[in-house]
């Protein structure tokens, strides 16, 4: 996270001191590094425009669902990148954020009518289908409204992503795509119906990979998929090898995006020139925590320290339902302290107020601090906010975006009226 560094002993967010934030925004808050941000997607550009595919023949389609505030995808779509969603709400997020419907693929295995509707009017580029009845509900969709969809097929490989069961998506025992054996099938089926028209090829097995063999796995995998389409008759223009690959939240040592990106471009080259006689074939990415999850950390307030004959509390104003990755997952997050003090450190889990024993957001770690001290959790911008809740009535923390030495509010803080302004009382 080289763009928070600490600075006379206060962490830094690019120019900014996090302590100047809190006095302004107040606490838990989400910080974002514009940046790192830039930076980050710039290593998927350079890879690209390393193979040649700087301008045309590569698609980077940053993942939605990891951060979807309005500001970051403004600025990713300044950069040029295209957008994978999973909603409709996500797609007028987009729209919304100013950015170019035209470069948006949907995926999802439980796409209603309204949201086919809603991407067709807005000529999407192409729908990640998951199953024999979406392909034909979209199909009907479609016909409804006078338009046809294109549509590449998301194909279950049967790989192992190795690693957490929650964000594994590739295995047959997964709810994602449809089953490799089943796939040629499927792509007929598309074929034939009037409504629908075969542009792409889609593969996502998971996500936080460190290594990149089973992703090259998965590809070898669909580009056999393709010759056998082609020999059939049904060509592929776009090969979408999904996202995954993992950042570094602890001392995980994830795969270099440009490596990884230079192997799967040497092997996509090399079967075009001998299968295709060169003929090149468009490559689609779908990142999102390798791109946002260490530009964004969430800063907390420690509210009181419980020392116990067993273990410390660090009870902070952050909770689960600002950062659920902790609860959800067991997931590591760094803590770190906002001002370096010279007081004893003590071990404390650091919990929330939250009325559950799983509202905890890291556990057994060494910090010299005291009632009213900051701290940072790290790694936080890649599934922070959009899994955030409003559980026990809390508001949803704000959100800043750093810019060098500019400070932008990119999401106000959650009044408690929010919450309820959507209810109403029975007479």
């Amino acid at each position: 996270m080289s763009h928070f560094s600490y600075r006379s002993g206060v962490l830094h967010a690019e120019n900014v001191a996090l302590t100047t934030l809190v006095k302004q925004f107040g606490s838990p808050l989400y910080v974002y590094s514009k940046a790192a941000l830039i930076e980050n997607y710039q290593s998927y550009a350079k890879a690209c425009a390393a193979a040649g595919r700087a301008k045309s023949g590569a698609l980077i389609c940053y993942s939605v669902k990891s951060n979807a505030n309005l500001a970051v995808l403004n600025v990713l779509g300044q950069q040029g990148s295209g957008f994978d969603i999973v909603s409709g709400g996500e797609l007028q997020r987009v729209i919304a954020a100013g950015c170019d419907p035209k470069k948006v693929i949907f995926s999802g295995v439980g796409k209603g009518r309204e949201e086919m509707r809603l991407a067709l009017s807005h000529d999407i580029l192409c729908f990640n289908v998951e199953s024999i009845p979406e392909l034909h509900r979209l199909n009907e969709v479609a016909g409804e409204v006078g338009k046809v969809a294109r549509i590449s097929l998301r194909v279950n490989p049967n790989v192992d992503a190795k690693t957490h069961p929650y964000i594994s998506t590739g295995l047959k025992e997964n709810k994602f795509g449809v089953a490799y054996e089943d796939a040629l099938d499927c792509y007929r089926a598309a074929a034939a119906l009037p409504h629908i028209e075969v542009v792409g090829i889609d593969c996502h097995i998971g996500s936080q990979l460190l290594d990149d063999a089973p992703l090259l796995e998965a590809l070898d995998k669909v580009i056999e998929l393709i010759d056998q389409l082609h020999a059939e008759g049904i060509d592929i223009h776009h090969l979408d090898i999904g996202g995954g690959i993992g950042i570094v939240y602890h001392d995980e040592k994830p795969v270099p995006v440009g490596d990884y990106l230079g192997r799967v471009f040497a092997r996509v080259d090399a079967w075009r020139a001998k299968k295709y006689n060169g003929a090149t074939i468009d490559v689609m990415f779908e990142p999102g925590r390798s791109i946002v999850g260490n530009a964004g950390i969430l800063v907390t307030e420690v509210q009181y320290l419980k020392h116990g004959e067993d273990k410390n509390f660090a009870i902070v104003d952050a909770a689960m339902n600002d950062l659920m990755r902790p609860a959800l997952y067991e997931a590591w997050h760094g803590v770190e302290v906002v001002e370096q003090k010279e007081i004893a450190a003590q071990i404390y889990d650091v919990v929330g107020p939250v009325c559950e024993s799983g509202d905890w957001l890291a556990k057994g770690r060494t910090l010299a601090i005291a009632p009213g001290d900051l701290l940072a959790l790290l790694s936080a911008g890649a599934y922070g906010m959009t899994m955030a809740s409003n559980y026990n009535t809390r508001g949803r923390a704000a959100e800043v975006l750093v810019d060098g030495d500019k400070v932008h509010l990119i999401r106000k803080r959650e009044q408690p009226a929010d919450l309820f302004a959507l209810e109403s009382i029975i007479s």
